[in-house]
């Protein structure tokens, strides 16, 4: 490793050197595939020596030396977005001062050569609270300051010169220049610090080859834990100061050693880096992200401000056991391009089910997996803005809008498929082949689907063609026969669930298991498997007659899975009384789905949840049946009819929160849709009474961030004592948090002159945090404020393209299904319908994220049609 100090005086020298010729034309805008081909022919063994000093307010300075082995002399394009670098040398040879074009510096061929070539560049970037590379937050609550950086998935470049693309693998090294009150963790374990002044240099040791978007850094007068059993590596953990106290360091920290531990047992391939770091990054967009050797989670969703229940305690423990996952599965193992973005996710997201299932038994694992992370995949797959698992991608640019519900849920659906399609054993012995295959490299879908097709013996031609290349997803209805009480005939088939243009056509491959009820009896499940359109039940033939029959059993398959009338009619009579938990979740998610395709009534569901509600003890069975009775409340029923059933909705969400006999978790719950639905006079005065320190969810006032959620829903509703209410909380609440609450709740004024200035706000503002605009988007846009929104729709679509560019990855599909999913009838969908056609030109994959909204809102306006 050179030293600092050395650098800097060679950098000190460049001007000295003659100038070599004026540079190429760059190669255009963003990072195209064309040139991601290129390079990667061209280059490899690349290295990142980053000196920078961190000890300015909004901008980071910094050297850069670059090597690298190419195969010719010819001109290369490096990356850089941030601004000039102030000088760059290439083999010794200066090029002074470069102002880049389209985010890149041409290193003319004139400096280059055949084999081992050296780039030292002087730069800098800036430091913001948002739309940045390197994030800074400020604390309101002690003024101290902390930074962390985001460079996924091409936001590298826009901090430091490099080649920014996934299958470019460079060893890095961190230099980083902070006050000394400082700490500091990044990629590679800590080597040594240097005091100088005020300041410290923290040294990092060079790591193994890693993509560009995984390196990254974090510095800040940080509270840490550091945990180091005997025989088991150092973890520290790293948290703000002022939430110290708040923080489970221990459990947090077990949590992450277990998943790694499992990991290493599950794919028999060890830890492949050389430590790990745990950060809770304030203001964090993401919910984690896994960076090499230190892995930053969302701090609002790591650190709980009252009690939480199951489905918090489960959903934290997820994110933990995807993050750790990552580390094989994205950090060791890299998709060679964003187009298999989903190579790295689902898999990640299918890891942390199977962890957690193992881990923690009692958790239902498998369950959480139907109701949070199939359910937002069948959303999108049934409109016209689904997606392919691969999604091409023709430029970098565009990677943020490949991130979404078919990537994120989809995804480890079919991969859950997959493993049954092939059967466990292939499956585990083909994911072993394909990481030790691809350590420390990078690999496609069709190596993933070679190795475990390999592995298993299995033919996946098919699988890949149609799971993978093609958008949407089947629609399997069940056809039975009976004649003197017995089976005759039992066949599925299936069809698109949407027709979209440009589909292919053909059958899904699928296993299936079939199960027939026999309420008082035993129950039977059979074996099916798709090959074509249809298919026969083996062995149903002769059987009793049963009382229902469900196609996806045990949840191995993925569509849309609808009852035939007989089943569905036993369903809705009888589902809360199916003991087991994933089967029970199962059967009220076949009911929803009859519901959301308009064949029942949202009237229905809600009667049958409320007669159900009392006796359902799972949390998360719970949480997704009052849900989905909400939305039909509050969204698919027109007012006239919601109201009818309100008042015996509202009263038993008020018995349910105060049943001490339920628990907290389910008394937490009822509340919580409370406060989402409460209209009614009664139910408005029992969230009053919270606020002035009745009992709550396990006989205790609430805390936050529950009473800021309460004192939104009376801004909402406008009631005349919602303004009391809101100065009462900013007054009262003086913890961390206040100002990001309080800010949140001022979004839910209904006032139009308000909605517009912070509209223009969140866009004009530099100082205020992407992330606090992210989550006041819901508030912003509440359904019982549609008509004040109404008219911010199409501005709010007009931005999308500069929402693209300067915002995080979730955000732009956060946007969209905020100002689209808050409004409910058909003025709305015709504006969206207008501005989509007014935009024909529109990017493919902003196209694909309105859609999928719209679709959404034409259901809702389909469903409220039906209904009223």
């Amino acid at each position: 490793m050179t030293d600092r100090r050395d650098i800097l005086t060679a950098a000190a020298c460049l001007p000295l050197i003659a100038a070599m010729p004026a540079r190429a034309a760059a190669p255009g805008p963003g990072i195209a595939e064309a040139l991601a081909r290129m390079r990667a022919a061209r280059v490899s063994d690349i290295s990142y020596d980053l000196t920078l000093d961190l000890t300015g307010t909004d901008r980071v300075t910094g050297l850069a030396t670059i090597a690298f082995t190419l195969t010719d002399a010819a001109d290369l394009p490096l990356d850089f977005r941030a601004g000039p670098i102030d000088q760059i040398a290439v083999n010794g040879a200066a090029l002074g001062a470069q102002s880049p074009q389209d985010g890149h510096v041409v290193l003319p061929a004139g400096a280059l050569k055949a084999g081992r070539n050296t780039v030292v560049a002087r730069f800098a970037a800036p430091i913001a609270a948002s739309g940045a590379a390197v994030i800074r937050f400020h604390d309101p609550s002690d003024g101290a300051a902390y930074l962390y950086t985001l460079l996924v998935p091409s936001d590298a470049n826009l901090l430091f010169p490099c080649f920014d693309q996934p299958d470019l693998k460079a060893r890095v090294t961190w230099h980083l220049t902070v006050p000394t009150a400082w700490s500091v963790l990044a990629n590679g374990p800590v080597i040594r610090r240097e005091d100088h002044g005020g300041a410290t240099t923290w040294h990092m040791a060079q790591t193994v080859p890693i993509s560009t978007y995984l390196a990254a850094f974090a510095a800040g007068p940080w509270a840490t834990w550091t945990s180091a059993p005997a025989g088991e590596r150092p973890i520290t953990l790293y948290a703000r100061a002022a939430r110290k106290g708040e923080v489970d360091a221990e459990a947090q920290i077990a949590t992450n050693r277990a998943a790694l531990g499992w990991l290493e047992r599950w794919f028999d391939v060890p830890y492949p880096f050389a430590k790990l770091d745990l950060l809770l990054a304030p203001a964090f967009p993401f919910g984690g992200m896994e960076h090499v050797g230190a892995v930053f989670y969302n701090e609002d969703s790591f650190v709980w401000r009252e009690a939480p229940t199951l489905p918090q305690r489960l959903r934290r423990d997820q994110t933990i056991y995807h993050e750790i996952s990552h580390q094989w599965f994205g950090d060791d193992v890299t998709m060679r391009w964003f187009d298999d973005l989903w190579l790295k996710e689902g898999f990640a997201t299918f890891m942390a089910a199977r962890i957690q299932a193992d881990l923690q038994p009692e958790s239902q694992a498998w369950t959480t997996f139907a109701l949070q992370v199939k359910i937002p995949a069948y959303r999108t797959d049934v409109t016209r803005g689904t997606r392919p698992l691969w999604q091409a991608l023709g430029n970098l640019d565009a990677a943020k809008s490949n991130y979404g519900p078919i990537v994120y849920n989809k995804a480890p659906a079919v991969i859950k498929q997959l493993a049954y399609y092939v059967g466990e054993a292939g499956f585990r012995a083909g994911l072993h082949l394909f990481l030790t295959r691809h350590a420390l490299g990078n690999a496609t879908w069709r190596d993933l689907l070679g190795a475990v097709g390999q592995a298993s013996g299995t033919d996946l031609g098919a699988f890949g063609a149609q799971w993978i290349l093609r958008a949407g997803m089947p629609l399997v209805e069940t056809h039975w026969a009976i004649a003197g009480g017995r089976i005759t005939s039992l066949r599925l088939t299936q069809r698109p669930a949407i027709a979209l243009p440009g589909d292919p056509g053909g059958a899904w491959p699928m296993k299936l298991a079939v199960r027939l009820g026999y309420p008082g009896g035993q129950d039977v499940v059979l074996d099916a498997r798709f090959d074509g359109a249809e298919t026969v039940v083996p062995g149903a033939a002769g059987l009793p007659a049963p009382a229902y029959v469900f196609t996806n059993d045990g949840d191995h398959g993925y569509g849309l899975f609808l009852p035939d009338a007989t089943s569905l009619d036993w369903i809705e009579r009888h589902a809360g009384s199916v003991a087991d938990p994933l089967l029970r979740a199962l059967l009220w998610g076949a009911l929803w789905d009859a519901v959301r395709e308009a064949r029942i009534d949202p009237a229905r569901y809600v009667r049958a949840a409320l007669r159900d509600l009392p006796g359902e003890r799972d949390e998360q069975i719970s949480r997704a049946l009052i849900a989905r009775a909400g939305v039909a409340i509050g969204l698919y029923l027109p007012e006239a009819r919601a109201a009818d059933l309100r008042p015996a909705w509202e009263a038993a969400l008020i018995a349910r929160m105060r049943d001490a006999a339920l628990g907290y978790g389910l008394n937490k719950d009822a509340l919580t849709q409370l406060i989402a639905t409460a209209k009614g006079g009664p139910a408005l005065d029992a969230l009053r009474a919270l606020l002035a320190g009745a009992p709550g969810p396990g006989g205790k006032p609430v805390g936050q961030p529950t009473r800021w959620a309460i004192v939104r829903r009376l801004v909402t509703l406008g009631t005349p004592d919602a303004m009391t209410a809101l100065a009462a909380e900013e007054a009262h609440d003086r913890s961390t948090e206040a100002a990001h609450d309080a800010f949140v709740a001022r979004t839910a004024i209904g006032d139009a002159a308000a909605k517009r200035a912070l509209f223009t706000r969140f866009f004009d503002d530099g100082a205020l945090n992407e992330a606090w605009v992210a989550d006041s988007l819901v508030a912003f846009n509440p359904v019982e404020q549609a008509g004040l929104t109404l008219p911010l729709l199409r501005p709010a679509l007009d931005r999308l393209e500069w929402i693209r560019q300067n915002r995080r990855i979730f955000f732009l599909p956060a946007w969209v299904e905020a100002f689209i999913g808050g409004q409910v009838d058909a003025p709305a969908l015709a504006a969206v319908d207008g501005w989509l056609a007014a935009n024909s030109a529109l990017s493919p994959d902003i196209r694909a994220k309105v859609l999928t909204a719209r679709d959404e809102l034409a259901r809702t306006v389909r469903i409220r049609a039906a209904a009223g």
